[in-house]
């Protein structure tokens, strides 16, 4: 039996593999019949796209940079004397009124020499009365002394006196003479030095009016470094505050955004063309301020190759809302719109874009790749100059596998062209339902509308994808 057994099995290790082999020849045919993977009929990737065409945009770009007043000011004082008085209240961060009092020094001591120099002058009048009187008594004596050298002279031709006695005769003439000059340029020094009088009373009299130091335009108080009763010197700073009537903010812009935005803006567009605006970004409330350009900066930035425009700000305190828009103050970081007029331009997803290059759904139904070039970007949103037109379905999420000739199926998300139109314009679009546009990468979501009816501020434009002009 055991023998049996054994030859059974060695019959079996034969036979199967050799029937195996049979039926697989046998079948060949069919088995190359089987569907192949393409023909299984497996269902398409799905994609979103946008069909593209011209929307209104309003081209620009975000710098950042600090506030400074336009005006400062230093009380200094121009003389020498004790506060006597201080506007009251005044300590750092008020706000003082034009021409206000601040400081009024001590002038007791000018005054006294006003009224010394007001003596002196008085004198100087009097010793003029003294000489005048003297000066007629001495013209007299010249009147007399000249008649007699007169006589004398007469008498000497007729030879009836000597040459000594005439020349005694003119000697009395030349002393008489000599004593009415000296009174008249006496008179002549006391108008001279009551002219020096008058000039000093003058300089007293200015620095009398310098005792009180007035607000010139109004201003915040930044510190404050005198007290009542404290004796100031001449040249000793007593406050110092700033210009509350606008103010300055130097931005800095990357020097391949400006170029861009010009050239879309037109031909012969300048930087202070441009519409500016001053915003303080908050995630629920950005903030924002009327600003205007007031000038470009003086140089370019060394390590950043960013060039500085400067912005103003007029009437701070004025556009203030409690609890809605603060005053800007010194050292505020802000960033710094600048835009161009709207216009009607052919935008995607900066994303869509990135690297040069777009994935687009043909007529067919197949992705397509394509090589695109932009003219400008702004914060998530590109131009594009080259590469794609109206109509083409861009594809603004990637598929799982993204191989050109690849066959998908394509929704319109109309929840991030509506993102897309209102980022555009600078606005805050509908929120989409959820699940939508979730491939759109943040296209103008979390921004808030500006007071006013302004455009409410776009993302920063400092990142670009490649192909952006420069």
């Amino acid at each position: 039996m055991v023998g049996i057994g054994t030859g059974l099995a060695r019959l079996a290790m034969v036979a199967v593999p050799t029937a195996l082999g049979v039926a697989a020849i046998v079948f060949a045919g069919d088995l190359k019949s089987l569907p192949s993977p393409s023909e299984a009929n497996r269902p398409a990737a799905l994609v979103r796209v946008i069909t593209l065409a011209p929307i209104e945009m309003i081209p620009r770009v975000t710098g950042y940079g600090t506030v400074a007043p336009v005006r400062e000011w230093r009380a200094v004082a121009r003389i020498e004397g004790e506060i006597r008085d201080i506007a009251k209240p005044l300590a750092p961060g008020d706000i003082v009124a034009k021409d206000t009092p601040l400081f009024t020094i001590d002038d007791s001591d000018l005054k006294l020499q006003r009224a010394s120099l007001e003596a002196q002058v008085a004198a100087s009048k009097v010793k003029d009365d003294t000489v005048r009187t003297s000066l007629e008594l001495a013209r007299s004596d010249l009147a007399l002394a000249q008649d007699e050298l007169d006589r004398q002279k007469t008498l000497h031709d007729l030879g009836r006196i000597t040459q000594p006695q005439l020349d005694a005769a003119r000697r009395q003439q030349l002393t008489a003479q000599t004593k009415v000059t000296d009174l008249e340029s006496q008179l002549k020094l006391n108008e001279a030095e009551r002219e020096v009088l008058d000039t000093q009373a003058a300089t007293i009299d200015r620095s009398i009016g310098l005792s009180t130091i007035t607000a010139p335009f109004e201003l915040r108080v930044n510190a404050l470094d005198a007290d009542l009763g404290q004796y100031v010197n001449r040249g000793q700073v007593l406050l110092s505050g700033e210009g509350v009537a606008a103010v300055d903010i130097s931005a800095q812009f990357p020097i391949g955004r400006m170029g861009p935005l010009l050239r879309l803006a037109g031909d012969g567009t300048k930087v202070t063309d441009l519409k500016a605006r001053v915003t303080l970004p908050e995630p629920e409330h950005p903030i924002v301020w009327k600003a205007r350009v007031e000038r470009m900066g003086e140089a370019i930035d060394e390590t950043t190759q960013s060039a500085p425009v400067v912005v103003r700000v007029d009437d701070p305190l004025g556009q203030a809302q409690a609890g809605e828009r603060p005053p800007l103050r010194r050292n505020m970081v802000v960033a710094v719109e600048l835009a161009a007029p709207k216009q009607s331009l052919l935008v995607v997803p900066a994303e869509a874009v990135a690297g040069g290059t777009a994935m687009v759904v043909s007529e067919d139904g197949t992705l397509e790749k394509r090589a695109v070039k932009t003219s400008f970007v702004s914060g998530d949103l590109a131009v594009i100059a080259q590469g794609l037109k109206a109509g083409d379905k861009l594809v603004v999420t990637d598929p799982s596998i993204a191989v050109p000739g690849m066959t998908v199926k394509a929704t319109e998300d109309e929840a991030r062209k509506a993102e897309i139109a209102a980022e555009a314009l600078g606005q805050t679009a509908t929120s989409p339902q959820p699940g939508s546009g979730g491939g759109g990468g943040g296209g103008g979501g979390g921004k808030g509308t500006a007071p006013e009816g302004d455009a409410a501020p776009s993302g920063d434009s400092a990142a670009k994808p490649a192909g952006d002009a420069q």
